[in-house]
């Protein structure tokens, strides 16, 4: 049997491919699972500066495997939490997980796929790529992707996403801000190695406290965010990379990080 998740290392970057190609990279609980091992498995590899997440056969991700939901209709109400709190966990992973991850999306980004997604740090998305949040259309509630949308677009962009179930461009996601970048099709995962490469010259640990940052500061008010920007600020001048980073600068090389 294939591997529900498939890995490839080049340079700094880890290739996370979701490859359930048949169903169109549906997500079942096991790829789930099997793409949060992956995860954890990256997180504490010093090698690994960044992680472009994708799908097989020209497609991100239909959403979620519907013959699991269907098996699911007369299960008790402790196993729909369960299964419900995989696909939250799994997107919280991706949204506050310590190194940055950009989505290359070919084809289809769909509900649960689209959620995916939207966790990631960056998305580039291929001219032909469709995005919706297609869950009320099936009677379905995009609940937990639409804590990570509305912080995505903003309110009114995801009520209209979310009302209407509608599939929308690659254009129109840009124009909203969902993705970051529109490519040629078929070349959204080497412009993802790209960006992931770019990232990775970066301090790891300036790279990992802004993403906590900015993950902090959504909740807060002015007077709070600023308090702990400020914390933030006056932490990281303690530390080795900053002096790395300025006495390289000053020096005029390349910083060598720890």
């Amino acid at each position: 049997m294939n591997p529900l998740v498939l890995l490839e290392i080049k340079d700094c970057v880890a290739i996370v491919t979701m490859n359930r190609p048949e169903v169109r990279n549906a997500l079942s609980p096991a790829l789930l699972e099997a793409l949060r091992n992956q995860l954890d498995g990256l997180e504490h590899n010093s090698q690994i500066r960044a992680i472009v997440l994708t799908g097989a056969a020209h497609t991100f991700s239909s959403g979620a495997d519907l013959d699991n939901l269907k098996n699911l209709f007369d299960a008790s109400a402790e196993m729909q939490k369960q299964d419900s709190s995989l696909i939250a966990n799994t997107l919280k992973r991706i949204y506050s997980y310590p190194k940055p991850i950009i989505a290359a999306i070919e084809g289809a980004a769909v509900a649960g796929g689209a959620g995916i997604a939207t966790a990631c740090d960056l998305i580039v998305a291929a001219e032909n790529s469709k995005i919706g949040y297609t869950e009320v259309k099936l009677g379905f509630v995009a609940a937990i992707v639409s804590v990570f949308l509305i912080r995505a677009i903003g309110e009114k962009h995801a009520r209209e996403l979310l009302l209407t179930g509608k599939l929308i461009t690659a254009l129109e996601a840009q124009r909203i801000g969902l993705i970051n970048e529109i490519v040629p099709t078929g070349t959204s995962l080497e412009r993802s190695l790209e960006l992931a490469k770019q990232i990775s010259a970066n301090s790891s640990t300036a790279l990992t406290t802004s993403k906590n940052l900015i993950s902090s500061l959504y909740s807060m008010s002015l007077e709070d965010g600023l308090q702990h920007a400020a914390q933030v600020n006056a932490w990281i001048r303690g530390t080795n990379d900053l002096r790395e980073g300025v006495t390289a600068f000053l020096e005029k090389r390349a910083p060598k990080w720890q």
